[in-house]
């Protein structure tokens, strides 16, 4: 059975987390072959971690990185040799495999690989002048104690260059501080590739770490095309709608299936947020039909759950600047100019005062973290439906048609959207 780890774009927000949470249910009830794992390339705020505890599921495990690891490579005999016994034990496995190295165990503890190399030398050092060995010798007498290792995290392309430098055959595999298996030469002569969905985005520089020595067999999403390239044809959703969501929705109905009470809300809760309760310009007649009937899935009022969602997010704080600004940050490069948009909701924009300064110092470092020309954060209040937007010292702030409030703050009127509104503005600015 082989893993597909099914993961949405860096610094996920509801909808990428929830569109990968919901696909991979599904997938695994559908496709009993393989095990889809849904991940997460990002920190969780708060209040999407709050919202997973509060219905009872656990939102998609951390990955930082889908390059192969020396895990992905481990070997392991099925029967265990023990230091106490006849070297000659290991003979059929010699016959049958040719191992350079094998495992050996001291009552049922590891102790070691023994390789080929130490079985030659201890032959050399105590065959007599006829040719003669007196007796066949225990495998501990033959082993070779070494204290290199590798982890089970470590990279292919790290281990394979430490194993062909290195005067060893092999190296043993441990995980926690715990032996699982070890490696040889041979383990090395092709790197494994990981297969991964994509749900949220379709751009490379949006994605997992190591993208590029994956397989990428599926793509589920609701926003523009980049330019990322397969290897091999593909299945792709890709459809104009408010919320990937919507997409993962219309695909249980595709596969004659309906979402249970928990993955109806994590369903609900991408697509609220996404369309901001249904009144974002991106929000469609289909994202508006699957909401409520993910409500009545789900057994809760829409407007009410939207409420208590929204609301539990609270208002922005100076000390969750980085937070904040970083859980839903996209970056952008047109015409040769790199620009990164964050947004994030709140229930007022009343308190903008007592945050905005902190929140401009901290932009400007994520911008420069980012190493990007441009950088903006939207800040949409979900009840009077409007935003307001902060940016960084660049030379086309001059060029934004937005009402400014004061140097680098913007009144948005109406604006909900960063993909349909902000997105095409400032691209159109930079294009400029």
């Amino acid at each position: 059975m082989s893993k597909i780890y099914i993961t949405g774009h860096r610094n996920p927000d509801m909808d990428s987390l929830c569109s990968a949470y919901a696909y991979a249910d599904l997938k695994n009830k559908i496709d009993s072959n393989n095990e889809y794992i849904a991940v997460r390339i990002g920190n969780l705020t708060k209040s999407i971690q709050k919202f997973f505890e509060s219905i009872g599921a656990e939102a998609p495990v951390y990955k930082n990185h889908i390059y192969p690891t020396v895990k992905d490579v481990i070997l392991e005999p099925s029967e265990k040799m023990d230091v106490n016994m006849p070297l000659t034990t290991l003979s059929k496995y010699y016959n049958e495999e040719n191992p350079s190295s094998y495992p050996i165990y001291d009552g049922g503890e590891f102790v070691g690989l023994l390789s080929i190399d130490n079985i030659a030398l201890w032959f050399m050092q105590n065959i007599d002048k006829l040719g003669k060995i007196d007796k066949a010798p225990l495998i501990k007498d033959v082993i070779k104690k070494r204290e290199e290792r590798f982890e089970a995290e470590d990279l292919f392309e790290d281990g394979k260059a430490i194993l062909t430098k290195s005067k060893l055959r092999g190296y043993p595999v441990y995980e926690d501080n715990k032996y699982i298996g070890y490696v040889t030469r041979r383990c090395f002569l092709d790197a494994p590739k990981h297969n991964v969905i994509l749900v949220d985005h379709n751009e490379a520089s949006q994605s997992i770490k190591g993208l590029e020595t994956a397989n990428i067999v599926e793509i589920i999403d609701h926003h523009r095309l980049g330019a990322l390239k397969t290897t091999l044809p593909i299945y792709m959703d890709i459809e104009p709608l408010g919320s990937t969501c919507t997409i993962v929705y219309q695909q249980y109905l595709k596969h004659n299936m309906k979402p249970n009470e928990i993955e109806a809300k994590v369903l609900l809760a991408g697509l609220i947020s996404d369309t901001v309760i249904l009144k974002s310009p991106t929000t469609t007649k289909i994202d508006a039909e699957a909401a409520h009937e993910l409500s009545k899935i789900a057994k809760v009022d829409l407007n009410e759950f939207a409420q208590k969602m929204f609301s539990s997010m609270g208002g922005l704080t100076v000390d969750a600047a980085n937070e904040k600004i970083e859980s839903d940050f996209k970056i952008y490069t047109e015409n040769g100019v790199s620009v990164g948009i964050g947004q994030c909701e709140v229930v007022t924009l009343r308190d903008l005062d007592n945050y905005k300064e902190a929140y401009l110092k901290v932009l400007d470092e994520v911008r420069l973290k980012n190493s990007l020309n441009w950088a903006m954060l939207m800040i949409t209040d979900v009840i009077k439906e409007t935003s307001v937007l902060l940016t960084t010292d660049f030379k086309l702030n001059k060029n934004i048609q937005y009402k400014k409030i004061e140097n680098n703050v913007y009144d948005m009127p109406g604006v909900l959207s960063r993909k349909k509104q902000l997105l095409p503005d400032i691209l159109s600015i930079i294009n400029q």
